[in-house]
């Protein structure tokens, strides 16, 4: 099986209608989709009360981001006077697509702004297709948080 060009089934770009208009935000660079992974990946271990190894995002770093991940839309929306809600919706769903997918930037447009919950990574892995589905046989979930300890030999000696 040879492999199909990849633009032949990859969507490299999310629309979106605002008031009446719609705006066609383009894939970002991969040094933005970079960005934007360890940016949420900080979020994330903020969220769950862990340091993270920088700030997350000041306010000034917040506006860079949602202009690396709407690229054109973002002066677009400017310029047709949308007001911070709408931006910030707009730019929170471009990120929701770049982070994760599709569905889950549906979710939090169609959500109101409630982001999809956090997924780890094999829930990223599953959603890509990249998990294998199937087990080896005897194992249970894969991982393990304990260990079984051999059992010792009476005499406390190595022999």
């Amino acid at each position: 099986m040879a492999f199909e060009a990849l633009s032949d089934y990859l969507d490299d770009s999310l629309t979106l209608p605002v008031g009446g208009r719609t705006y066609r935000i383009e894939a970002p660079s991969a040094e933005t989709g970079l960005r934007v992974q360890a940016v949420m990946q900080a979020a994330a271990v903020a969220a769950e009360g862990g340091q993270p190894d920088r700030e997350v995002l000041d306010d000034a770093a917040e506006l860079d981001l949602f202009r690396a991940v709407l690229g054109d839309a973002y002066d677009q929306l400017l310029a047709d006077g949308v007001n911070w809600p709408t931006l910030k919706h707009v730019a929170r769903t471009a990120l929701a697509w770049i982070m994760y997918d599709r569905e889950a930037a549906e979710t939090l447009w169609s959500g109101g702004g409630k982001a999809p919950a956090p997924v780890n990574r094999a829930d990223r892995r599953a959603r890509s297709g990249a998990a294998n589905s199937t087990r080896n046989p005897g194992s249970s979930s894969g991982t393990s948080t304990h260990r079984a300890r051999p059992a010792r030999r009476k005499g406390g000696g190595r022999g």
